[in-house]
């Protein structure tokens, strides 16, 4: 059961991550405390595996900036072939949210 629930919450992660990247560049950092803002608590050592994943996919990319305030960011940014994988996402998430509630009004 616990193998089921990583699996469904890293999908789950991926989708959210996609989304708030399709939003605007983000870098690593920023994201972890959005998603803890969310109250959706995860471990650098969840969100960097998970954007390498993305990474590698070839559905997120990176620019490095540089400051004189900070130290270099890696900010994400989409590639062309998010859009695809984002919709399916989306319709496999809502398909998975109605068999869920016509499932618990049984």
């Amino acid at each position: 059961m616990e193998k089921i629930s990583t699996q469904m919450r890293k999908w789950i992660l991926e989708y959210i991550i996609l989304w708030i990247i399709q939003k605007w560049d983000i870098y690593g950092a920023e994201i972890i405390e959005i998603l803890k803002s969310w109250n959706l608590i995860v471990a650098e050592g969840t969100i960097y595996p998970l954007l390498s994943r993305l990474k590698s996919d070839n559905l997120i990319q990176y620019y490095w900036i540089e400051s004189d305030s900070w130290h270099p960011r890696k900010y994400y940014t989409l590639t062309s072939e998010w859009h695809d994988m984002l919709i399916i996402m989306e319709k496999n998430w809502l398909d998975i949210k109605q068999s869920i509630k016509k499932i618990l009004q049984k």
